[in-house]
């Protein structure tokens, strides 16, 4: 699994709200998106450590 496919799944759910700054659900998406973007590769890491754990399985059948 690649934390890019991980990441553009959470853009695309923070896209789908219209941007309002008193909306949690809005700025929430955001302020994740935004900071897991920054720090892709400690996320990356994290995925493939999931990942030997099984967690995706499901996903890749």
């Amino acid at each position: 699994m690649k934390a890019e496919v991980l990441l553009a799944e959470l853009n695309r759910l923070r896209q789908d709200l219209d941007e309002d700054m008193t909306d949690i659900e809005w700025i929430t998406l955001y302020h994740v998106f935004c900071f897991i973007s920054y720090k892709l590769g400690d996320f990356q890491k994290y995925v493939d450590e999931q990942a030997e754990k099984g967690a995706f399985e499901e996903l890749e059948d």
